[in-house]
């Protein structure tokens, strides 16, 4: 069996102390590790490097890390990220996970808690070779392609979307005229549930209503307190 190689993660964190308190932690698990401590050292190595994962902090000397993330999107949409902060605001951690963030941890912070939730992410984002997935779906006059994130509507330009509105809708397909229970969603789609994470992924939810609204027959349905269902005509 050929030896599995390392998952790379770029930490983005201005103090340096902490920074290669990071790098000991994670490179003792078993990852490669860069640092960066600025915006624009970041985006050097999301353009020259591969990577797996990025921890990004938000309060950094040239700009901040919502910023980032988003030139983050622009660059790779397929690169997960999650934000490592002190800003605890529940301003922030919602605009975090609007962004697409994996997670959002504050300082100071468990180590465990820490990795475990970094091992949860990259267990999501990377393909097994073992995996059978369903990778596309008809809704109706949409065909949907999860491998690729891709949403096409009859014969109209593909509409690229993010990784997290592909896992939902994938999800949504795969229980397409059932109910799609919320809680169980969310777990699946971050690793864990609460508060935060179920208002981002109502937010994935509001696009994918946006997205799909060319055809009146395909429709995601609100069941109060419980979940969704994805209508489509069968």
């Amino acid at each position: 069996m050929a030896e599995e190689l390392p998952k790379h993660i770029l930490v983005v964190e201005d103090d340096l102390s902490l920074g290669f308190l990071l790098m000991e932690l994670l490179e003792g698990e078993g990852y490669s590790v860069k640092l960066a401590r600025d915006v624009q050292g970041a985006l050097q190595h999301v353009r020259r490097n591969h990577l797996d994962l990025c921890l990004l902090d938000i309060m950094l000397p040239d700009g901040d890390g919502f910023q980032l993330a988003r030139q983050i999107r622009l660059e790779n949409n397929n690169l997960p990220f999650m934000f490592l902060t002190a800003r605890a605001l529940k301003e922030d951690r919602l605009q975090g996970y609007k962004l697409g963030a994996d997670d959002y941890i504050t300082k100071p912070f468990d180590e465990e808690e820490l990795l475990c939730k970094i091992q949860v992410i990259l267990r999501r984002t990377q393909p097994s070779e073992n995996a059978a997935v369903s990778t596309s779906f008809q809704l109706g006059d949409y065909t949907f392609d999860y491998a690729r994130q891709e949403l096409r509507f009859r014969q109209e330009p593909v509409v690229r979307i993010t990784e997290k509105e592909s896992e939902v809708l994938r999800l949504l397909c795969l229980h397409r005229n059932q109910i799609l229970r919320r809680d169980e969603a969310v777990e699946q789609i971050y690793g864990e549930h609460d508060y935060f994470l179920g208002r981002s992924f109502d937010v994935f939810i509001s696009h994918l209503r946006k997205y799909l609204n060319r055809d009146p027959r395909v429709q995601i349905e609100n069941v109060f307190r419980v979940g969704f269902i994805l209508n489509v005509p069968e």
